[in-house]
């Protein structure tokens, strides 16, 4: 007999995982099928260097994880241990000077200068609504804010630094280094207006509450959804890639955690021709080339501040990083790339063998590129920490077409599963005030390719499920998620 479930999930990232979550926990019968050994997608961690050297796969901190509406209902820091550096990030300057973005605003402030003035102007109103701004950001863009205060104040200030006038309010470097360390997060062309909004929503998120990173590595955010899955009666299946929904058991929807390319696949001749076109269209982004270092000291920065954050921005001056950024952009590698870095060890001491550390980095490449960018990002970061090429013991490094092979969700490295421009993101990936539910009976979209789009937040695979729940379900009542 074949079997039958309410729900199929394919795909267990974050926002699979939270789809199953709210499904599971609707009292559906779930199933999520993963092509890899490890669940987790990009919220997953492993030794990549040696034994005892834990390193998150993809995502390694995470200013969401007590923003998102999606993990503020499962109640997320009752079940994951979460540390909160009081230096949310950092960006080094040469010289041996940083910029130093702590979570107390007021401390921030008083660090920059004569540009404290115009940085607390531009982040505080932001930063004292952060849950607001998380709302606005995270919501459909054809939807009226609930709180158009919010949304103003947001708009006026991501325009402000979205455009050639973006240096107007300065007067010295630390301060717009800081704010374009965090925008070139996007992998998109430097100033532009989305880069700018998505780096003020990371920047006030900073100094609202902090950017946290959880113990035990990225997996634990994870376990504790796959835990609540399985409490709740949900199954999974490991190392089975689906090829088609055909191959599927029989149930009443299926939540597809995957790109557009991958779902017009998948979806063969039931996919309109319309709709597939739509699809068709959808753009992809620039790519990541990922290098993790298993470390015998802690990274030699010059600036005593940075030793202290749990994220830095490696990249000097703006203009360095936005050339960088730009010639990316423009399909280029630069010589002295924008490198993401964490420092995971710092906080959580089971990531590494006792005095040993880790270092968590990766910068920004054309899609596709097959370069490995291992010894230019060991130079940059020389460059601010001399010596840091002796603490190295090993080197796990990817290029961008790795990362695509590793996760399929990362077409070409592009870890935001499509370019979050500012038209992809109305349109991600259709014109609709409900873009996870398709036009195939019973399919929804829940990947980072769908509204809101990327980062691990699990609103994607939230809303999905809520969308299932109402148009195949006839529930409008959503299920509580908390931790009980």
């Amino acid at each position: 007999m074949t079997e039958q479930f309410d729900a199929i999930v394919v795909g267990s990232g974050p926002n699979g995982l939270a789809g199953a979550v709210t499904l599971a926990r609707a009292g559906l019968h779930v199933r999520v099928y993963e092509r890899a050994s490890l669940i987790g997608g990009g919220a997953s961690s492993a030794e990549l260097t040696l034994p005892g050297f834990l390193h998150d796969v993809c995502s390694a901190v995470h200013p969401m994880a007590f923003e998102s509406r999606f993990f503020r209902e499962f109640q997320l820091g009752s079940r994951v241990d979460f540390v909160v550096p009081e230096i949310s990030y950092a960006h080094p300057l040469d010289g041996g000077r940083a910029g130093l973005a702590h979570l107390d605003l007021d401390r921030t402030v008083q660090s920059l200068g004569r540009d404290g003035a115009a940085y607390d102007l531009l982040m505080r109103p932001l930063a004292e609504q952060a849950s607001r701004v998380a709302e606005f950001t995270s919501s459909t863009l054809l939807r009226m804010p609930r709180h158009p205060v919010t949304a103003v104040n947001f708009g006026l200030r991501a325009l402000a630094q979205g455009g050639p006038w973006w240096n107007a309010p300065f007067r010295e470097d630390a301060a717009p280094a800081m704010i374009t360390g965090v925008a070139a997060h996007t992998i998109l062309h430097q100033p532009s207006l989305a880069a700018a909004g998505a780096g003020l929503a990371l920047a006030a998120y900073g100094h609202a509450r902090g950017w946290p990173i959880p113990r035990g590595g990225s997996q634990a955010i994870v376990d504790a959804m796959v835990d609540d899955i399985r409490a709740h009666g949900g199954e999974f299946v490991t190392d089975h890639e689906v090829t088609s929904l055909d191959e599927l058991p029989s149930s009443r929807v299926v939540l597809l955690d995957v790109t557009p390319e991958a779902f017009v696949r998948l979806a063969g001749e039931r996919m309109p021709t319309a709709y597939r076109t739509r699809m068709e269209r959808f753009r992809y982004g620039g790519g990541v080339a990922k290098v993790d270092f298993a470390l015998s000291d802690p990274v030699p920065w010059t600036n005593e501040g940075v030793r202290e954050a749990g994220t830095i921005h490696v990249g000097g001056t703006r203009a360095e990083i936005a050339e960088a950024e730009n010639d990316v952009s423009r399909g280029r590698l630069h010589p002295r790339p924008y490198v993401l870095a964490a420092q995971p060890s710092l906080f959580d001491e089971g990531r590494a063998p006792d005095g040993a550390h880790t270092l968590w980095t990766y910068t920004h490449v054309p899609a596709g590129s097959d370069a490995d960018r291992a010894e230019a990002v060991v130079s940059q970061i020389e460059r601010f920490a001399p010596g840091f090429r002796d603490t190295i013991l090993a080197t796990s490094s990817r290029s961008a077409v790795e990362v695509g092979r590793y996760n399929p969700n990362y077409p070409g490295g592009d870890i935001a599963a499509g370019a979050p421009t500012f038209p992809q993101l109305v349109r991600r990936p259709v014109l609709s005030p409900d873009p996870w539910h398709t036009p195939v009976p019973g399919v929804y979209l829940c990947s980072a390719s769908v509204s809101p789009g990327p980062g691990v937040t699990g609103l994607v695979g939230w809303r999905a499920a809520l969308s299932a729940l109402r148009h195949d379900f006839g529930t409008r009542t959503q299920p509580s998620l908390s931790h009980v």
